[in-house]
């Protein structure tokens, strides 16, 4: 327990000690003057009920003064989220309606609305690459307007996202050693990244200047982390040894359909193998979302980890409550046993 004011508590106290001592005090002498006229005291206990109630009050009034609180765990949600959206050309299918990148942002801003301000998110898009078009900020609004900004264009590298995420999470540059780790990455328990996608991996060297790369511009993002194109396997165990939890959001159906492309029609499906893959490198779940009202319900269905910090509980309010019950219970006694107050 902390105590606001010490001095209150003490000064408090030692009028409640004083009035328990004028209390016996004048009980002492009430005996021994009812002896003296040879008359027999009956017990004291009950006569001096009422002024034990009352200066316990007393007491706990002190205390409620002193303004104590205790503190105690409190979990909620906090950290960084990092919302990767895939761009890909494959992501204008339509059997998601409208389309399933319009389906998938239209979720990934319900999911940002939902967010308490203590949570920052940021954005990445990829295609070819990835590319940070929002850093994290508990400023969701900008989020927001990031994600609108997003259109279609160029291939798919799940891995290159990751780790675009991965910087963004980390402020730096994540490079991935042909050995498949990121030195100096840190850890980072409380980080989180959602992923948007058919789940088709086409890799990619570099991130694209297309749509993409147009709201990051807007957005005041960065680089994709790694130039090189980094396998979606390998950046997911990069994650998982920095604590970060990916969940991945399926957008698309399993019997797929055509998109056209360079004036060419190709056949896109969605790929859920690869997605729960990544989630489950990483601790994280996956979510399907074959049509736009699961992809409506993904913000009640992500969680995201608690953080525990521990909060002050004010208990004045508490202690003045139970003050005010033993003072008028002490009156009440009073008035009962002498007829007066006092």
């Amino acid at each position: 327990m902390n105590i606001a004011d010490p001095a209150l508590l003490v000064l408090g106290l030692l009028v409640a000690a004083s009035l328990a001592w004028a209390a016996i005090a004048v009980a002492r002498r009430r005996t021994a003057a009812l002896a003296a006229a040879g008359v027999a005291a009956g017990s004291g206990r009950g006569r001096l009920a009422g002024a034990w109630f009352t200066i316990a009050g007393i007491a706990v009034l002190a205390l409620a003064v002193a303004s104590p609180t205790v503190s105690i765990p409190v979990s909620h949600a906090k950290g960084t989220v990092i919302l990767a959206v895939d761009v890909s050309g494959s992501m204008a299918a339509t059997d998601v309606t409208p389309s399933r990148l319009t389906a998938a942002k239209q979720a990934a801003e319900a999911f940002i609305n939902a967010q308490p301000g203590s949570v920052d998110i940021g954005v990445v898009a990829f295609e070819d690459g990835g590319i940070e078009t929002a850093i994290p900020s508990a400023d969701h609004a900008t989020s927001v307007a990031a994600v609108r900004r997003l259109s279609t264009g160029g291939g798919t590298s799940l891995g290159s996202a990751i780790v675009a995420a991965l910087s963004a999470i980390t402020r730096k540059t994540v490079t991935i050693t042909p050995a498949g780790n990121a030195p100096g990455i840190g850890y980072w328990p409380s980080a989180t990244i959602v992923v948007f996608s058919d789940g088709q991996d086409g890799g990619g060297a570099s991130a694209s200047a297309g749509g993409a790369g147009r709201a990051g511009g807007a957005a005041g993002g960065g680089g994709s982390g790694s130039g090189a194109d980094v396998d979606a396997g390998t950046a997911a165990a990069v994650a998982e040894q920095a604590g970060v939890h990916i969940d991945t959001v399926g957008v698309g159906t399993a019997v797929g359909t055509t998109v056209e492309a360079d004036g060419y029609h190709l056949f896109t499906a969605l790929d859920t193998a690869t997605l729960k893959s990544i989630s489950q490198t990483t601790g994280g779940s996956y979510h399907p979302a074959s049509n736009a009202s699961e992809l409506n319900g993904i913000a009640s269905s992500i969680d995201l980890r608690l953080t525990v910090s521990k909060e002050p509980l004010p208990l004045a309010g508490a202690l003045i409550a139970l003050a005010l019950a033993l003072l008028a219970a002490g009156a009440v006694l009073t008035v009962a046993r002498t007829g007066r107050v006092v």
